[in-house]
């Protein structure tokens, strides 16, 4: 895969300015058994896509590896610092040597390096990004301050990262997988967690974009008004629950009535964008 040189100037510090320099003597890259190669324990990423990994499979058995990857000698052989796909990769494809860089770093800069290289590949998925993050910060003291000047991100950015670690478990998972996109999820953790779940099955089952999760997270934190009439419609918990129901399906504001002789449902819309696609889902797309 070919690192686009801007990315490369998006970050603050680059991987160069992280690999301490080479002194006299040494060689760029050596190679070395891949059978001798230790997982990085720091390694920031934690899902490989098969397809991508594949394709690079098929490249490297054509054209070999391109780019060493980086490690450093430990007792019994070597330790991955980044590259772990390449390394992956030609092992599929059957190399028993890999160009590698040699280098000794420290645990903290072992993390970092991983993590700076995995976000100039846009390699990392925002979980993995905000692990990464608050692993820097607890395990190696790191404000948000450092950690935004390290891998080149604006402070707002790591804050608004770290946040989706506070999601329900079942809306990371949809961020992780790429259902739900790193918008979705903020605006999804403005609602308590124990609802977050409930209402993510209503934004992707609608398929409903990040401003119109915004609107559906902000009708669903707005105190209910105090009913009007009848005086029954708040003794009666089933009529609640249908209300409820239907303010999750359609995604906006809900309200039940009865009468004597049935009653009404009072289904609100904000604008015609959200006309059309309560239209959508009431009708199921049919004229």
């Amino acid at each position: 895969m070919t690192v686009r040189p801007d990315r490369l100037q998006g970050l603050g510090r680059g991987l160069a300015s992280l690999i301490p320099p080479r002194t006299d003597g040494q060689s760029g890259s050596i190679e070395i058994p891949t059978s001798r190669i230790h997982p990085n324990p720091h390694q920031p990423r934690k899902r490989f896509d098969p397809d991508g990994l594949e394709t690079l499979t098929a490249s490297i058995a054509q054209h070999g590896i391109l780019q060493p990857i980086l490690v450093m000698e430990v007792i019994d052989g070597f330790q991955l610092i980044a590259g772990e796909r390449r390394l992956r990769a030609a092992r599929a494809a059957g190399l028993d040597r890999i160009p590698a860089v040699v280098r000794q770093l420290a645990d903290r800069e072992q993390l970092e390096l991983a993590l700076v290289e995995n976000l100039q590949r846009e390699d990392l998925d925002p979980l993995e990004t905000a692990d990464a993050y608050r692993q820097l910060i607890e395990d190696f003291g790191f404000s948000q301050d450092e950690v935004a000047t390290r891998v080149g991100r604006a402070r707002s950015t790591v804050a608004n990262t770290l946040r989706l670690l506070d999601l329900a478990p079942g809306v990371q998972a949809a961020v992780a997988d790429g259902q739900l996109s790193e918008g979705h999820g903020r605006a999804l953790g403005g609602l308590p967690t124990e609802l977050q779940d409930r209402v993510l099955d209503s934004v992707t089952g609608q398929d409903l974009s990040v401003r119109q999760t915004e609107e559906l997270v902000r009708r669903l934190r707005e105190p209910k008004p105090e009913p009007r009439v009848p005086a029954a419609k708040a003794s009666d918990p089933d009529l609640e629950r249908v209300e409820e129901d239907l303010r999750r399906a359609l995604g906006t504001k809900v309200s039940l009535a009865r009468s004597r002789r049935g009653g009404r449902i009072v289904i609100e819309y904000y604008s015609d964008e959200d006309l059309g696609r309560l239209y959508e889902r009431l009708t199921g797309g049919t004229e």
